[in-house]
């Protein structure tokens, strides 16, 4: 029996440049829905936007089938019970959960403050039948990959199910990248090969999380080796963003602020094999969705000049063939 894997897009990226601004929300339900390519969306609307959300998933036949956001551990404990009332009230299964880094105190979040948080989101999540999964992200506990296996597995010795939404962009980035690979100070662990970042290299780390069984939802965002930064934004400081985007495919001349190559793409993409075959040869295997995430956020696409959502196109449509490839050979 053929299994099921649903390919949705995040709505933030539901637009094209910068200069074009954000659609209303009608009218991205309506690109998405006339691209031919999208089962779903994925989002977390602000209150005033659940109704709108509620009336375009009818009209065009797009379930909001995701959702997520970012919570700080001692602070925002009934704002992720809010959130997954909301995602349960639309219809959504996943609920896409990043704990940031420090807890509201200022202190490291640790393995149990992590791990307490995603039970309370499980046993939220049940009750409103949604199921929480961890993301691996800048920005929260997780940017060091080293924690989240550890996690995976304290989690599970409380007979938890562990689902993970993985974003290998935030991975990939990070290859030959000094100045991110000391950012919590993981550049001896990749030098030594006690941490492995490449796909294509035994032992690397998006393929023990997907080993592991634990990936419950994707975020399909292109990232590459030493991303350029996002020359086409800057923060109060003048820095620019981080660099975790880069187009899937060609922009036209002019559109992107640094040189392109479709071969810089390769290790991103074997993630994705990986998760897919994965997927097709594992009957327990709990993925269910891959959401494209090209988005405008200033680490992201902000100032793009090239469409966010050609590219999401573009993504699914290869990811819909690599999905056959990968069932066929199951």
């Amino acid at each position: 029996m053929a299994k099921t894997l649903l390919f949705g897009i995040q709505t933030n990226g539901i637009r094209h440049g910068e200069a074009d601004g954000m659609p209303d929300i009608d009218t991205r339900f309506a690109m998405a829905a006339e691209a031919g390519v999208f089962d779903y969306v994925d989002k977390t609307p602000d209150t005033h936007e659940i109704e709108a959300f509620r009336v375009a998933s009818k009209k065009y036949g797009l379930p909001v089938r995701c959702s997520g956001w970012f919570y700080r551990v001692g602070k925002d404990e009934d704002l992720l019970e809010r959130n997954l009332e909301i995602a349960g009230d639309l219809g959504s299964t996943i609920h896409n959960v990043q704990v940031l880094a420090h807890r509201s105190d200022g202190e490291l979040a640790s393995d149990l403050d992590v791990v307490e948080f995603y039970e309370r989101a499980v046993t939220l999540g049940d009750r409103h039948g949604v199921t929480p999964c961890i993301e691996v992200h800048i920005n929260m506990w997780s940017e060091d990959f080293r924690r989240v296996t550890p996690v995976g597995h304290l989690a599970e010795a409380r007979s938890l199910p562990f689902r993970m939404t993985l974003d290998h962009s935030h991975v990939i980035f990070k290859m030959n990248n000094p100045k991110e690979q000391a950012v919590f100070d993981i550049t001896g662990d990749v030098a030594a090969g006690r941490l492995v970042l490449d796909p294509f290299k035994d032992g690397d780390v998006c393929g023990e999380w997907i080993a592991n069984n634990w990936i419950g939802h994707c975020h399909a965002r292109s990232a590459v080796p030493n991303n350029p930064l996002n020359l086409d934004a800057k923060d109060g400081d003048g820095n620019p963003g981080r660099g975790i985007q880069y187009p899937f495919v060609e922009p036209v001349p002019g559109a992107y602020h640094s040189p392109w190559r479709a071969e810089a793409l390769e290790p991103w993409k074997e993630v994705v094999r990986d998760l897919l075959r994965h997927h097709a040869r594992d009957e327990d295997s709990p993925l269910g969705q891959i959401s494209t995430e090209f988005i405008p956020n200033l680490d992201y696409g902000q100032g793009c000049r090239y469409s966010l959502f050609e590219q999401a196109i573009a993504c699914v449509e290869w990811m819909r063939n690599e999905w056959e490839t990968a069932q066929a050979a199951a």
